[in-house]
């Protein structure tokens, strides 16, 4: 039996200026510009297989060992718009299989539709052999996911074309341009989010009248100026739009009637914990940004990852008979003590097990076809280790 088969792994990206709102459902236009910094592969990914043969009874899709509806939507969107791309024209006949896992939380705030959308359309593109820009295509699966299609630091643009022609992301620079940028997530709550982005955006579209001001008036000027402190690395800049914009999206959230509620009382910790920082040293160190959960996003520069690991340790320390090796996961870093003056600053009122987990990873590239682990096996079904 001949199958055609490969494997993609795609990144995670965090916006820096939120994704909030569509002008157009079925397109997935968003109402506003966007701005993100992709992590690496190594620490936070999805992966996917796919798979075709002529001999594959119906399409079928794996996702974390369950078996999926591929009939949704927006998986359908992307597979359509592949197909119509194709050069390898045989082969779009043929039935699919496709299984894909993340090594991370799903549908918890940390962008695992964005990393799973552009996984697919990275592996299916190949498959087809589909040339040119593939983030409008991944747009239709999960806005956000445009943004994982390119590394380093990138620019959705909302685009002004009814038919979203214009929607695509834009790679502002490559991770080699900024080496010192370090993310830390901070896994406060890994399970589903009780209203997803989806229905989370549809009714502060409809309800929320502070979004239209945040649209008109304030994200087009943030846009320029944190695209601007990524170009000259001016971390100052990039810090305090982060948090303002995170705080704004939150503010948004609350002002969307009934009002969502996506953060917890550790996240309100730890936004006070980085503000109490950065206050001591009278600079800003380290920024914090959540999407729609209670999930953070730290980023800093490397010199200062090993003092707030230590920070973070001492404020939400691990429960039991966690060590480190389970509670700080991705890229080592050196243990260092924190200065009583320091500390005694910080009004540290330890809260343990309030933090699952911690992930030290930095900016990356993105997405990359590899050429061995396939997610299924020779049949082109699940393989055991993806089950």
């Amino acid at each position: 039996m001949i199958i055609h088969m490969l494997t993609a792994v795609a990144p995670v990206n965090i916006a820096v200026i939120k994704y909030w709102g569509k002008k157009n459902e079925d397109l997935i236009i968003p109402v506003n510009d966007s701005v993100s910094v992709t992590l690496s592969k190594k620490e936070m990914c999805a992966k996917t297989t796919v798979a075709c043969s002529e001999h594959f009874e119906c399409d079928r899709m794996w996702l974390n060992g369950k078996e999926q509806d591929l009939q949704a939507p927006r998986l359908q969107n992307c597979i359509k718009e592949l197909k119509k791309r194709a050069k390898n024209v045989k082969i779009t006949n043929w039935h699919l299989h496709i299984c894909s896992e993340n090594n991370f939380p799903t549908a918890a705030g940390l962008a695992s539709s964005a990393a799973g959308f552009a996984c697919l359309v990275k592996a299916l593109s190949a498959l087809y052999d589909v040339e040119g820009d593939l983030s409008k295509i991944a747009r239709q699966g999960s806005g956000s996911a445009s943004r994982s299609i390119y590394g380093g630091f990138v620019h959705w643009l909302s685009g002004t074309q009814d038919d979203g022609s214009d929607s695509i992301a834009q790679q502002i620079a490559s991770k080699e341009h900024w080496p010192e940028m370090r993310a830390i997530i901070l896994v406060v709550n890994g399970n589903k989010k009780e209203i997803s982005s989806t229905k989370g955006m549809q009714q502060t579209v409809l309800t929320s009248s502070l979004l239209s001001y945040r649209v008109s008036n304030v994200v087009p000027r943030r846009v320029e100026m944190i695209k601007r402190a990524i170009m000259e690395k001016d971390f100052q800049t990039f810090a305090e739009i982060t948090m303002k914009e995170s705080n704004q999206f939150h503010a948004v959230c609350l002002d969307t009637f009934p009002p969502i509620h996506y953060l917890n009382s550790t996240s309100y910790e730890i936004m006070h914990l980085v503000h109490s920082y950065n206050e001591f040293y009278g600079e800003n160190k380290v920024a914090y940004t959540f999407d729609a959960g209670p999930n953070a996003c730290l980023y800093l520069l490397e010199k200062d990852v090993p003092e707030i690991i230590s920070i973070i340790k001492t404020a939400f320390p691990p429960n039991g008979d966690d060590d480190d090796t389970s509670f700080i996961k991705g890229l080592d870093t050196r243990h260092i003590s924190i200065s009583k003056m320091l500390h005694d600053s910080l009004h540290i009122n330890p809260k343990p097990g309030a933090i699952n987990y911690i992930i030290n990873t930095q900016v990356g590239s993105g997405p990359t076809i590899i050429q061995e682990q396939h997610l299924l096996d020779g049949k082109g079904f699940p393989s055991s280790k993806s089950k």
